[in-house]
């Protein structure tokens, strides 16, 4: 009856074959942790460099498809802030400008770039001064804030030294001759020049005359001719031509004229003065012709 059982329990046991059992997989665990782990301490630094390239890429790539989102953002709360401010009473509201004449006050207005709802906080000084700055009559310009609300401009112009009238219009022009602005008739003491180029050459001329006060009386204008040379015009209608070459020598020469012989005095139209040593003068009256 034992026996029977045994061969009962035998039948109906499950044999199990021991090589047919799962192997275990933690030795081939451990074997890929020594792997990377080797990996990482020989080529560490290139690993971790690679990692942050990758990352660096996948940075800039969301950063630009981002780009117009973040500066239509930017803009907005800019304009909040800006907003905010003034809407606080900050807001400029008064304007001084002093020192100006030459230069239009709107002209400045323009350059200073002052919007309607702009803030005291966050308007730029700094650049508003250059624009103001680059004004053709401007020598120098502060630009400072006064809170709550006014901008103060205090401007220093270039100084005129001559009149210059070309295509019919009246400009002022600088001791460099640069045209600084439009002469409206409150510049009609300084010397008049005429004609195209006249502005470049005037303050040399100009200075040149001022060595000669006694040149200067019942002066009109000094007019470029070609671009080469100029003629001194008077009020009486006597044109002096001077030479292209040697202005100061033909200039003390006419003083001496001048002094001798009342020479600017006379009732004549032309000093021709273009050639050195030699003087020519062109009367106001026709020679009569005589009676045979």
């Amino acid at each position: 009856m034992q026996q029977v059982k045994s061969e009962i329990f035998l039948v109906g046991a499950r044999i199990v074959n021991p090589h047919a059992l799962p192997v275990s997989f933690r030795s081939s665990h451990r074997k890929l942790a020594n792997n990377i782990g080797r990996t990482w301490v020989l080529h560490g630094i290139l690993i971790r460099r690679g990692l942050a390239v990758a990352a660096l890429l996948a940075g800039a790539a969301t950063l630009y498809e981002l780009r117009q989102p973040i500066e239509q953002g930017a803009v907005t709360l800019a304009g909040v802030a800006q907003g905010g401010f003034a809407n606080a009473g900050l807001a400029i509201g008064e304007i001084s400008i002093t020192g100006q004449v030459l230069t239009s006050e709107q002209a400045i207005f323009d350059a200073l770039g002052v919007e309607p709802h702009t803030s005291t906080v966050s308007f730029d000084v700094e650049a508003a001064r250059q624009r103001i700055a680059a004004l053709p009559a401007i020598a120098s310009v502060s630009v400072r804030k006064n809170f709550p609300g006014d901008v103060l401009i205090s401007v220093t112009e270039k100084q005129p030294v001559a009149r210059w009238r070309v295509d019919g219009i009246t400009f002022v022009i600088d001791g460099a001759g640069e045209q600084i602005g439009e002469d409206h008739g409150a510049y009609g003491d300084l010397p008049l020049v005429i004609g195209d180029g006249a502005n470049d050459d005037a303050p040399v001329m100009i200075r040149a005359l001022d060595q000669h006060p006694t040149l200067k009386d019942g002066l009109v204008a000094l007019s470029r001719i070609a671009d080469r040379r100029w003629d001194i015009i008077y009020d009486t209608g006597l044109r002096v031509q001077l030479p292209e070459l040697g202005v100061a020598s033909a200039l003390r020469h006419l003083v001496g004229y001048q002094a001798d012989y009342q020479l600017l005095d006379r009732d004549i139209t032309i000093i021709d003065l273009r050639v050195a040593g030699l003087v020519a003068v062109r009367s106001a009256k026709p020679e009569e012709a005589d009676d045979k």
